[in-house]
């Protein structure tokens, strides 16, 4: 039996992976899950946070994990294939401090006037807004503290 299992992550806008993966740490809406090769089907609703891969050795390939900062859509566990539906991806090395520091700082400098007509919405995409900022800038400081 192999003991891995495919992995595809993809957005509206692009394929970000379509690998052989020993492990997926999946942030789910409700937490965090893990997936293992020979996983029950399974089918949730991403929420943000950090998708975590680990990749298997092969050859001269040392394997490795990357993770990504994903935030909505869905994920199915189907045979030996987790796909992952993201309304938004971003590989972690990509992102910067100083632009998660400056997208922080700028959800923190916007307000709702109290008479909005649709005051709790905006509310709600403010939250969201700063709570993908701060995890951008944690993610940022963790891959620079790794050296990436």
């Amino acid at each position: 039996m192999s003991n891995t299992f495919t992995c595809r992550l993809v957005t509206p806008t692009q394929k970000l992976v379509d690998e052989a993966v020993t492990y997926a740490s999946v942030p789910a809406w409700d937490g965090l899950f893990g997936v293992l090769p020979r996983r029950a089907p399974l089918m949730a609703r991403l929420g943000l946070g950090e998708l975590s891969l680990t990749f298997p050795q092969s050859g001269s390939a040392a394997g490795g994990s990357r993770s990504y900062l994903v935030d909505g859509g869905f994920v199915q566990m189907a045979g030996d294939t987790l796909t992952v539906l993201a309304d938004r991806a971003i590989p972690t090395e990509t992102l910067t401090e100083a632009e998660a520091q400056a997208e922080l700082a700028e959800a923190e400098a916007r307000t709702v006037p109290a008479d909005a007509p649709d005051r709790e919405a905006q509310l709600q995409r403010l939250r969201a807004d700063k709570a993908r900022a701060r995890l951008k800038l944690r993610l940022a400081q963790a891959a620079r503290g790794r050296g990436i």
